[in-house]
């Protein structure tokens, strides 16, 4: 991962191109870009990978990109960190918690009074 920029803070009307136009207007070559777009809907999630041809250096392009505007919107680049892959992800926005009951209270509690 150590030639993949992650740019966040996108325009939600970014293309790809756009955003490999940008890399390329600085000074350096890519490989490819891609916006990350919902699934359901197709509109962009506001942030986007490029990948940088071989030999390019990523500090330097992280240093020339960092805070550059892109429609009115300062982006932020780093350096893009590898996927996550520690089993499923969750679906839903709150963590589950393991099945229920377990307290002290309910019915047919026996009771030495």
């Amino acid at each position: 991962m150590a030639d993949k920029l992650f740019v966040g803070n996108l325009p939600r009307e970014t293309t790809e191109n756009e955003l490999g136009d940008l890399v390329t207007a600085a000074g350096f070559q890519i490989a490819s870009s891609v916006v990350i777009r919902d699934k359901m809907t197709g509109q962009s999630r506001g942030f986007g990978f490029v990948e940088l041809a071989d030999g390019e250096d990523i500090q330097k392009a992280i240093e020339a990109l960092n805070g550059q505007e892109l429609g009115g919107r300062k982006l932020t680049v780093n350096e893009a960190r590898p996927r996550r892959t520690e089993g499923p992800r969750p679906s839903g926005g709150r963590p589950r918690r393991g099945g229920g009951g377990g307290g002290d209270g309910g019915y047919g509690r026996r009771r030495d009074y």
